[in-house]
């Protein structure tokens, strides 16, 4: 398993998954942070280590998977599905560090502040799945 992970990592020339969500994830949180919503590839590379062709072939398979446009001007930008995929991807890839930690929710009543309790946050759990 491990090796599969390193050939889609070293294998530059060809689209991968692995570069497809770390663009859309890094592409979303940009958007989110206030980077602008076209992006450039020397934009992605000061968070991405990856060479330009790398980029430039997984943006396009984006392009092709309709969740990013590019215009002449070589920016890319998400589409509104581009939106919503990144940031399921960006919201699966962070899970564990977006939730409150104890002391952090406004609700004085609530188990999470209380010092003895190890109960996570009721306004912040995931929702029970029958």
């Amino acid at each position: 398993m491990q090796e599969q992970i390193i050939d889609l990592i070293t294998n530059e020339e060809e689209p991968s998954i692995f570069w497809q969500d770390e663009i859309l994830q890094v592409m979303y949180w940009m958007r989110g942070e206030g980077f602008g919503e076209k992006i450039t590839v020397p934009q992605l590379k000061k968070f991405l280590d990856a060479p330009d062709e790398t980029l430039v072939a997984n943006l396009a398979e984006l392009a092709k998977k309709k969740l990013v446009v590019f215009d002449v001007a070589d920016f890319y930008e998400l589409t509104e599905t581009g939106v919503k995929e990144g940031g399921r991807r960006f919201a699966d890839e962070f899970d564990g560090m977006l939730k409150p930690g104890h002391y952090e929710c406004n609700d004085p009543d609530c188990d999470c502040n209380d010092p003895a309790s190890d109960a996570q946050c009721k306004h912040f759990a995931a929702p029970h799945v029958h």
